[in-house]
């Protein structure tokens, strides 16, 4: 299985510039998913991730066109092919 990574500009430095990521293994949630993007990329984990392994307060997680804090959270499904957005609050004033 695989799922693909799509990367916003400010976390690409830890991606090594790479705008998508593909990552295989055999997972079926988001936080398996999240698991061996951090893997291979290990500066990602604390930019999307707290100390406590949930979602920081400030990005926000789509798996296709839902964001995962309307569904199950990292507990959210995933499947071969999904699309995983990273996206990173915007603020301003």
């Amino acid at each position: 299985m695989s799922v693909i990574f799509l990367i916003p500009g400010p976390l690409r430095a830890f991606t090594a510039g790479r705008r998508e990521v593909r990552v295989e293994g055999s997972f079926t949630t988001l936080r398996d998913a999240l698991a061996a993007l951090c893997a291979a990329y290990p500066g990602l984990r604390d930019r999307i991730l707290t100390e406590q392994g949930e979602v920081r307060q400030h990005i926000n997680l789509f798996v296709g066109n839902e964001c995962v804090r309307n569904t199950e959270g990292l507990a959210t499904r995933v499947a071969d092919g999904n699309e995983i957005s990273v996206i990173p609050a915007i603020t301003g004033g």
